[in-house]
């Protein structure tokens, strides 16, 4: 119930003045915007509560159930009690209205006047006159007063069959009609039994030509005195389907577990051919492509998997004249870390990250294409939903896999101002983001997820809970005749480098297959291993002896490795097998290599040795690099890193604790203590209070009520010598960053940028 007051209460400052300490602080804890900065007593507090930016940002964040409870008391002219809701809001039960009567009254968003709750002013303007689908008042309106409502009820009794019809289609909103020409309110005529029927009996008013309003009190009596068709008070209900915990944990664990192997096998390659930064930023549509053919994963996933590694500074634009996007030092130590806590830093990245990896493909309201890891991947109302999702996955029992049709209308409830108009789509992608990441497993909320949100920020405590159900990692491969090896779980280090080295990745799953080929293999020996290195190492990883075919592949690729050779004298190409060069010269493909034969074994080209080794290459020739002295020279490929500088998220606004709020409260009520004491006397002898020290916006936000209520106040006003007076103050209306009113029988305008506080006389 509400707290009683021995002081009658005027206004919301009177209302917050008088609560306690313990109501204070949590009214601040509700609505932390109040809190930063410090506001100087209570009465910029109540003036800061009352600003639109503030009490916009607590309409928004009401759930279904408050809003509609706020409506009904918005639609009230006067104070409203509990009681006098609960048949607003369809004959609710009074102690589940009276619940959410205290819970707004807690948020400031309704005050206690002596007669009952009256919703702030600011409040009633954010939610608009279109409250609930009720029109203005008839007050409001052109034309004379509305009768009562018996007299309103016998005139609709009367209403013929198609005035009815018109009635029935404003009742629930929109309140506005258009009428047809013939039916126009300023043609002449006796009336019909259509609009001009309404006009003349008072149930509908003339607001244009050719429309017709219906008046609130009319349409408050047509709904039987219901403000919502449905008031929805409770929370809907999220079935699923039943799961087997532990499946859900293993499931989630093999998830975790290949999005760090696909995220290690990404960023290696990048860290070798990085990707161009596009001059708009983001990455190029084909190389996404690329990445997506090499991970073999779909585009949405692999665009997934690019955005998680940028939220997770994982990987950064080097900022080189000629960027590219290049993994981090944090990537370098992220890969020495234990696996549990690899995934941790990529899932609290993810739960409170505003990019949307969804939405890359998409465009913009200018239709521009939404790039992966360009500026437009940010979308700030992605974090919000994306934790309502989860709450409502950890709301029910463990297991349970509800539908996202389900968690869609729970979220619509949880934040009916805040939803977009794709919500739909919008939890499809978190749900399909928590499988991919391990957060879910089947459809349920595991035992990381539910770790993740009670967390915090702890790593540790994610990591822990994760690490159980990662699959073990293991140390050898099974080889085998096929030319592929089989990975019964992850593979990481150096096992893991070795084998993306030497073969590609053929299929994942519970077991990872890995191909080797001619092009595989060749891969491996230009970066300086020799036949029995890699023989050597397939010998090492595997728990089987090498098999017979895979060491055939080996050794053949190996002897045909290097039989051509390339120097750089602009460049010589140099090779004992004469046909091979022949081969060469008679290729129309290599014409523009200008190749000349200078010797029996040796070719030239004017083209550089770089360009040759890859056109040579491409054509199915295996060379090698030679130095000036006939040795064979392995080229060094640095691997690149890029320094990236978190930022801090604006949109991130952090909580005060309980200390900090006690603390705040306490600087409030002795600020407050020493303005009531404190005795202040105008030039002309008159006592006024003192006047605190307001921001422009709190400034504005006193001046707009003090019109509405036409009141004085008292302002500090700085002069263009920096002299600040102390002035009484009638305001009349609020334009252009400057405020016109009376001050001692002299007609003002005042600049609100020179006005230093404001307070209610």
């Amino acid at each position: 119930m509400l707290p009683e007051s021995s002081t009658p209460i005027r206004s919301l400052a009177d209302d917050i003045r008088g609560r306690s300490d313990e109501e204070l602080a949590a009214l601040l804890a509700a609505r932390p915007d109040l809190a930063r900065p410090a506001p100087s007593d209570l009465t910029a507090l109540a003036s800061r509560s009352s600003t639109r930016a503030s009490t916009t940002r607590a309409v928004d964040g009401l759930d279904a159930a408050h809003l509609h409870a706020l409506e009904a008391a918005a639609v009230v002219s006067d104070a409203v009690t509990a009681e006098a809701l609960a048949r607003l809001l369809d004959d609710a039960d009074l102690d589940r209205v009276t619940t959410l009567v205290d819970d707004l009254w807690r948020l400031a968003l309704v005050w206690r006047a002596p007669h009952g709750l009256v919703v702030t002013r600011t409040a009633a303007d954010v939610l608009g006159e279109g409250v609930a689908g009720l029109g203005l008042p008839a007050d409001d309106l052109p034309g004379p007063a509305a009768p009562d409502d018996e007299a309103l009820r016998a005139e609709i009794a009367l209403a013929p069959p198609r005035a009815r019809a018109i009635l029935d289609r404003l009742t629930w909103g929109p309140s506005v009609g258009i009428v047809p020409a013939a039916d126009a309110p300023g043609r002449r005529g006796p009336a019909d039994d259509g609009p001009r029927w309404l006009l003349a009996h008072g149930l509908v008013r003339a607001v244009a030509a050719d429309q017709i309003a219906l008046p609130r009190e009319v349409a408050l009596v047509l709904r039987e005195g219901r403000v919502h068709r449905n008031p929805q008070l409770e929370p809907p209900q999220v079935p699923g389907a039943e799961r087997q915990v532990d499946q859900v944990d293993a499931a989630a664990g093999a998830s975790a577990s290949e999005v760090l192997a696909l995220l290690d096998e990404l960023l290696d390659s990048w860290s070798q051919t990085p990707p161009r930064v596009l001059r708009t930023g983001g990455l190029a549509v084909r190389d996404l492509k690329a990445a997506a053919a090499q991970l073999d994963t779909s585009a949405e996933h692999t665009a997934y998997l690019v955005e998680l590694a940028l939220i997770a500074d994982l990987v950064a634009d080097d900022g080189e004249v000629d960027p590219h996007w290049v993994p981090t030092a944090e990537y370098d130590i992220w890969q020495t870390e234990p696996g549990g806590e690899r995934w941790a830093r990529l899932a609290l990245a993810w739960l409170t990250t505003t990019r949307a990896p969804h939405r890359v493909g998409s465009r913009t309201d200018t239709s521009a294409v939404i790039n992966a890891l360009g500026a437009d991947g940010q979308w700030p109302p992605i974090r919000t939903l994306r934790r309502g999702v989860l709450d409502l996955l950890a709301a029910v029992d463990q297991g349970i896999a509800p539908i996202a049709t389900d968690i869609a209308e729970a979220v619509r409830w949880r934040r009916p101002r805040r939803v977009p108009r794709t919500l739909n789509e919008v939890v499809d992608a978190v749900l399909r983001e928590a499988s991919w990441l391990g957060v879910t497993g089947h459809g349920a909320l595991s035992v990381g997820g539910r770790a993740l949100l009670a967390s915090d920020g702890d790593i540790k405590a994610v990591a822990d809970s994760i690490h159980p159900h990662l699959p073990a990692p293991v140390d050898a491969v099974l080889l085998q005749a096929d030319l592929t090896a089989i990975a019964p779980g992850p593979v990481t280090g150096s096992l893991a480098a070795f084998l993306r080295l030497v073969a590609d990745v053929e299929s994942r799953g519970g077991a990872t297959v890995h191909r080797f080929s001619e092009d595989s293999v060749r891969r491996c020996l230009d970066t300086g291993w020799t036949g029995e290195d890699i023989l050597a190492g397939l010998r090492d990883a595997s728990s089987t002896p090498v098999p017979q075919p895979l060491e055939y592949l080996v050794r053949d690729v190996a002897r045909r490795h290097g039989t051509i050779r390339v120097r750089g004298v602009s460049a010589v190409i140099r090779s004992e097998d004469e046909g091979g060069l022949d081969v060469m010269l008679a290729n129309r493909k290599l014409a523009a290599l200008q190749l000349r034969r200078i010797a029996p074994t040796v070719l030239t080209s004017p083209v550089g040795p770089e360009v040759v080794l890859e056109m040579l290459r491409e054509e199915g020739f295996a060379p090698v690099t030679e130095s000036p002295s006939g040795t064979v020279t392995v080229p060094t490929r640095p691997v690149r890193r890029a320094v990236r500088q978190r930022a801090v998220d604006p949109a991130l606004v952090q909580a005060m604790d309980l200390a900090q709020l006690d603390s705040l409260v306490a600087g409030l009520r002795a600020a407050e203590s020493e303005a009531s004491t404190r005795a202040s006397v105008t030039m002309d002898g008159r006592a006024g209070p003192a006047i605190p020290a307001n921001d422009p916006t709190t400034s504005m936000a006193v001046l707009r009520e003090a019109i509405a209520d036409g009141r004085a106040v008292w302002l500090g006003y700085s002069d263009g010598i920096g002299r600040t007076q102390r002035v009484l103050f009638y305001p009349e209306r609020i334009d252009g960053g400057r405020v016109s009113g009376v001050s001692e029988g002299v007609t003002r305008t005042l600049s609100i940028h020179r006005i230093t506080g404001v307070v209610a006389d």
